[in-house]
């Protein structure tokens, strides 16, 4: 049975990061920026091989973030890339 490299290399250019509109209250910009921090683990965590949120638990959420070069997520973010994994499929 052939095992498949893992990898955590970009496979794309990142995109050119523009600026956020202006005029929204605060909780909007923390719970945007939120979802982008939970959408970018999501990515890496279903590049590895988790794709059950059972196996994504907080500690494996917080490793990923760290080998990814992002600040560790909250509680609420675990939470949220845990729903990710499982109704963005």
């Amino acid at each position: 049975m052939a095992v498949a490299a893992v990898t955590t290399e970009q496979y794309h250019k990142p995109l050119r990061k523009k600026a956020l509109p202006a005029g929204r209250p605060r909780e909007w910009y923390i719970s945007h920026n939120r979802r982008l921090k939970a959408m970018r683990l999501a990515i890496a965590l279903l590049d590895t091989g988790v794709y059950h949120p059972s196996t994504a638990t907080d500690r494996r959420i917080r490793a990923t973030a760290e080998r990814i070069g992002i600040h560790p997520p909250s509680d609420t973010t675990c939470r949220m890339v845990r729903a990710l994994i499982r109704y963005g499929r």
